[in-house]
């Protein structure tokens, strides 16, 4: 996929993938080694999440896996150049993540022809239709080889 195969407005979904209390730990236990992930219990104590919940970077992670999925490969590969990273909801075992990717704006370089930026909202939301997470991204895009 190139710049030009896209449009503002243009829409992807991804998923669905289904979250574990063994996916959580497991995810956590390598790179976020809290309690609230790890331990029901201690979960359970924690004042803001009262019980298991994912790491905002294992969301993350398995939102940028819908996010390939649902956009294909552009010519280069999703290329990230930045953006806002929100986590809206806790995310926990038993939950069903799916992604709505929309396409916000697209740039053509001014400086280098052969590429440009397209700026898209990913949400991430659960079985509920409730949105756990949303990473607006500028992404760096191939154009059409001439």
């Amino acid at each position: 996929m190139f710049l030009e195969d896209l449009v503002p407005g243009q829409r992807f979904a991804g998923g669905p993938v289904a979250v574990s209390a063994e996916m959580i730990k497991g995810f956590a236990a390598e790179y976020d080694p809290q309690p609230f992930h790890l331990d029901e219990d201690a979960a359970a104590a924690h004042p803001v999440f009262g019980a298991l919940a994912a790491s905002g970077w294992h969301t993350a992670a398995l939102s940028m896996r819908m996010v390939v999925q649902a956009i294909g490969h552009f010519g280069w590969g999703v290329v990230g150049g930045g953006g806002e990273l929100l986590w809206l909801k806790p995310v926990r075992p038993g939950d069903t993540l799916r992604l709505e990717s929309e396409v916000l704006e697209i740039t053509p370089s001014k400086s280098r022809a052969d590429r440009g930026s397209v700026m898209m909202r990913n949400a991430t939301l659960n079985q509920h239709g409730e949105t756990v997470q949303t990473f607006t991204v500028k992404l760096l895009v191939p154009r059409r080889p001439a």
